[in-house]
């Protein structure tokens, strides 16, 4: 068993103090600290080199180059990984387009249902391996790995799986057909999951795929195309190629493709919508979020805080949908502000397959520049920062976990997207207020709202402009409901029945 033992937390605002905590307050609190248990990583084999998985095949990139992933916790590298060119993308487009003519359209939608659960059940039987890959790769904490994103990712293709020859049955009085191929492009914060988000209803429905993973971590889709190998699909129903956003470029805009699903930021989000404009493209988009978490005065405020907490500091804020904008009532604001105070201190900052770490790495330099930045913004416009004080990695790209009070809605920590675990602290006096300032943003993917007053919660998840309200829990996703945006945060939706129409057409 884990051993622990009772220690004074190390803990205290960064540049202020909260009105109800003083440090002599602080220094009474007591926290956990564990013992290290880190995961085993010495049976996970990973190979030097990667190249491109096209046509059923391992081949080498015609532009002949490769990059380095790195391990953002170390920063030691991991792996060589192919870097494809236009010419690697004209290839995988053609393997796909052959194994769609000549296998996959014609293949009956109950043999296609074989395969998916084929590859779901590889991925259930793999998923230590694969929760271990996605905490080295990304950075991310083993038990968020572990009990989220794998068991999730496994769960979508058993779930399209059984959709594969009900289509019929899901789109009554047509007849669905594939759309042809589709390019698929994934961000860097769910690697398997976001494959298996696209790639599971797309197989189902009689299309073929070419997807590319983000080039900071590639490794759980190359090991995902390993197990589509294991599974007998047919050459080229399924292409993995990697490299930088050229390649993704080059995907999106390639004549062959018949539908593009992109995953990643607004702005890349528009280049993709310009490039598919004009031609007879499918496209579904899912882009960035700034979301609010609602919190009024009448809501269970110590379930709110952990909700808030896995909102933002679990994921380490790298969710489209993190939860980085706090709408607390002004009545309860001090007693929020302090429970969140007091549980942040608990969180452990660290080594990302230590079973204990509560928050990991940061996926890149690039990625921690950025929330770096836009903290100091906080700073620069007089916020008040509260940021645990921990000892960190020596080496890594460490971020700790950071709130601001004092915030207005003018600032920059409250409009633009941080990808980090900060959160800003707002305040609003009526729902009105709340739903006014929830709303003043150019994004539309998610919200929270919490109160004990089921009529409120759904008057006000009714007047929020977002694909998804949450309602007294934050964070929460199922194979069997919709995902996706409004605005600047995309169109188009992923999971359940909606996730299956964008690769459909459902003629008379």
């Amino acid at each position: 068993m884990t051993e622990a033992r009772k220690t004074k937390a190390a803990i205290r605002p960064a540049n202020g103090r909260l009105a109800m905590t003083t440090p002599a307050d602080l220094a009474r609190i007591e926290a956990w600290e564990y013992a290290p248990a880190p995961e085993a990583r010495d049976y996970l084999a990973i190979q030097p080199r990667y190249e491109l998985f096209i046509g059923g095949r391992w081949r080498k990139p015609k532009s002949g180059r490769h990059f380095t992933t790195i391990n953002p916790a170390t920063e030691e590298t991991i792996a060589e990984i192919a870097e494809a060119d236009a010419a690697d993308v004209d290839r995988a487009v053609g393997a796909a387009r052959a194994a769609y003519d000549k296998y996959w359209r014609r293949c009956p939608p109950a043999h296609r249902a074989k395969y998916l659960f084929r590859i779901a059940r590889a991925i259930a039987e793999r998923s230590r391996e694969l929760a271990v890959l996605e905490s080295v790769d990304g950075g991310k904490p083993i038990k968020e790995a572990r009990d989220f994103d794998v068991p999730l990712a496994a769960q979508h293709f058993f779930y399209y799986a059984g959709w594969a020859d009900k289509l019929e049955w899901a789109f009554p009085n047509t007849r669905p057909r594939p759309l042809g191929v589709a390019a698929q492009i994934i961000p860097w914060n769910f690697p398997l999951l976001m494959a298996a988000w696209k790639i599971a209803p797309a197989l189902a429905c009689g299309n073929t795929v070419v997807l590319k993973p983000a080039e900071t971590t590639p490794l759980t889709a190359l090991r995902l195309a390993e197990i589509i190998e294991q599974a007998d699909l047919p050459p080229g129903v399924v292409n993995i190629i990697t490299g930088s956003g050229a390649t993704g470029a080059a995907l999106a805009g390639h004549r062959g493709v018949d539908k593009v699903a992109f995953t990643g930021s607004t702005e890349v989000g528009k280049e993709i919508a310009r490039a598919c404009a004009g031609t007879s493209k499918r496209l579904t988009l899912e882009l960035g979020g700034k979301a609010a978490n609602i919190v009024f005065d009448d809501a269970p405020l110590e379930q709110a805080v952990e909700g808030i907490v896995n909102g933002i500091f679990f994921n380490q804020g790298h969710v489209c949908c993190a939860g980085s904008r706090l709408l607390v009532q002004e009545s309860v604001h001090d007693v929020v502000a302090e429970l969140l105070h007091r549980r942040m201190q608990t969180l452990r900052v660290g080594d990302p397959l230590d079973k204990n770490t509560d928050v990991g790495a940061i996926n890149s330099a690039a990625q921690l520049r950025k929330i770096e930045e836009l903290a100091q913004s906080g700073d620069a416009d007089g916020c008040t920062r509260f940021q645990t004080e921990c000892d960190l990695p020596a080496r890594g790209f460490w971020y700790r976990p950071t709130f601001f009070t004092g915030v207005s809605m003018s600032h920059r920590i409250a409009q633009e997207e941080i990808f980090g675990p900060v959160l800003s602290v707002l305040t609003f006096r009526t729902p009105d207020e709340a739903v006014e300032k929830a709303n003043n943003t150019p994004y539309g993917l998610s919200a929270g709202v919490w109160t004990d007053k089921g009529s409120k919660n759904f008057k006000i998840a009714s007047q929020l402009r977002a694909g998804v309200v949450w309602s007294n829990t934050f964070n929460k996703f199922d194979p069997s409901s919709p995902f996706g945006g409004y605005r600047e945060s995309g169109f188009g939706r992923e999971g359940g029945i909606h996730g299956l129409l964008p690769y459909i057409e459902a003629r008379p």
